[in-house]
């Protein structure tokens, strides 16, 4: 049933359900929101890393 792979098609409905969903207004924003989690989200990783190695 599902491939496992997007086609172009398949973006073009996600993103025209997001532009529904949120409006053309909203989603930079969410997008910006979501990239600064994300980096938030690698640096604690990384400083989890580093303190790991600190202890060994």
């Amino acid at each position: 049933m599902f491939s496992g792979t997007f086609g172009v098609t398949h973006w073009l409905i996600v993103i025209g359900v997001l532009v529904v969903l949120f409006g053309a207004k909203r989603l930079p924003a969410a997008a910006r929101g979501l990239g600064q989690s994300m980096r938030i989200l690698k640096a604690e990783l990384r400083d989890d890393a580093d303190k790991d190695d600190e202890q060994k």
